[in-house]
């Protein structure tokens, strides 16, 4: 099928194209691949990609972080109300919110899992065991007690500014180790169906489900679970944060806005080009029209909150981010921490060996990420964020 790449001005580096080219080759894909300005290399698919398939989903196009995405909501903060050092701010959020490898159980000797995320866990716990009765290798020792938590990679908690001052929280994170391993199993078991069928593919990332069969229903059902698990993840995330901002001496406010909470890394049902279709977005949030987006930059550039244009020939789709523009090995070479401060420069965060791999200079210019999706989006805030807390 043809691809249709919204990348003028951005790199699009030669591995991602041959993985874009791949995926456009199977039997399954509808009209056409459209690709993101944020398009870099992934396991299976490209990251920035939106697939629009009839009859069968790639498990691996998804990916096994399913459901992350981003929220942001915000307040009646004021930029002349911080304090000229943030410091107390990000350590409040980094107590209450566990981050990296940390879950409810290990934060800081903090016992137990908060009353919040016991009851959300209690919503998703049936669904989950009917999962696993199942499934039972999709099994997590830990979801209820990694329920509102960040992760680490790229996932990330900022207190942000807009153009007018006003104070911003947004997150970025996804379903945790239990929609790790659900990933991880349906891609095997995707593998398993075509070998079974006698399949043969270019790469072995790409091996589908095909709608109707027993392990598809299940996966559809496995998926849809982390999804809700993601967004709930989110919600009690913004929760918690709000709450240690409050705690943290800042002045009294209020949230003004109801929270944007959007997958990036997901697949819905949709209709395209008169066929009703799954549409998976790997690295890309549904843009249609009207619909509240959220896209990062990284740790040191502005971030946009958009409204979608609904633009058919994207699948009614946008970028997720700036996306990467080398490796993590790469920039853990090519940066240093003299860099890396200077790159962070006024924005409270961790400016560590650890998190060189998350510089700024490791992501493509989020600027002119934006110019090439000027189509796709309408700015309607640009954030630029003052505290970042990293996984």
């Amino acid at each position: 099928m043809p691809v249709r790449a919204w990348v003028d001005g951005v790199p699009f580096e030669e591995g991602a194209r041959k993985q874009v080219e791949r995926t456009a080759r199977l039997p399954f894909v509808h009209n056409h691949i459209a690709v993101m300005p944020d398009v870099h290399w992934g396991r299976g698919a490209t990251v920035g990609s939106v697939i629009a398939t009839a009859g069968a989903i790639v498990p691996a196009a998804v990916g096994v972080d399913i459901g992350c995405g981003m929220a942001a909501v915000r307040t009646t903060l004021r930029a002349d109300q911080l304090p000229d050092s943030l410091a107390r701010v990000r350590s409040e959020i980094e107590h209450v919110v566990p981050v990296g490898r940390a879950d409810h159980e290990r934060n800081n000797g903090r016992k137990g899992v908060p009353t919040a995320a016991q009851d959300a866990w209690a919503e998703l716990h049936a669904s989950y065991r009917a999962i696993l009765a199942d499934h039972p290798r999709c099994s997590h020792p830990r979801p209820d007690t990694q329920l509102g938590t960040l992760g680490g990679g790229n996932h990330f908690i900022e207190v942000c500014l807009d153009e007018e001052g006003s104070g911003w929280v947004m997150l970025h994170s996804g379903s945790r180790g239990a929609g790790n391993n659900i990933g991880t199993y349906f891609i095997e078991r995707a593998r398993e169906h075509l070998r079974q069928k006698g399949v043969e593919l270019e790469d072995l990332d790409l091996a589908w489900l095909d709608e109707g069969s027993p392990t598809f229903d299940a996966y559809w059902r496995a998926l849809s679970w982390a999804q809700a698990y993601a967004a709930t993840n989110r919600e009690l995330m913004l929760t918690e944060t709000l709450a240690a901002l409050r705690r943290s001496g800042l002045p009294r406010f209020k949230v003004v806005d109801e929270a944007v909470n959007c997958h990036h890394n997901y697949v819905a049902r949709e209709r395209h080009f008169d066929l009703d279709v799954f549409v998976t977005r790997k690295g890309a949030v549904r843009a249609g029209e009207g619909d509240l987006g959220i896209i990062p930059g990284s740790m040191g550039a502005r971030s946009f909150i958009v409204r979608g244009k609904g633009n058919p020939l994207s699948f009614s789709s946008c970028s997720h981010g700036a996306g990467r523009a080398m490796s993590r090995g790469d920039a853990e070479r090519r940066f240093t921490l003299a860099d890396h401060r200077k790159a962070t420069e006024g924005v409270e965060c961790r400016k560590d060996k650890d998190v060189i791999d998350e510089t700024p200079g490791a992501y493509k210019s989020i600027d002119a990420v934006m110019a090439a999706q000027a189509d796709l989006v309408d700015v309607v805030h640009t954030l630029k964020q003052v505290v970042c807390v990293k996984g």
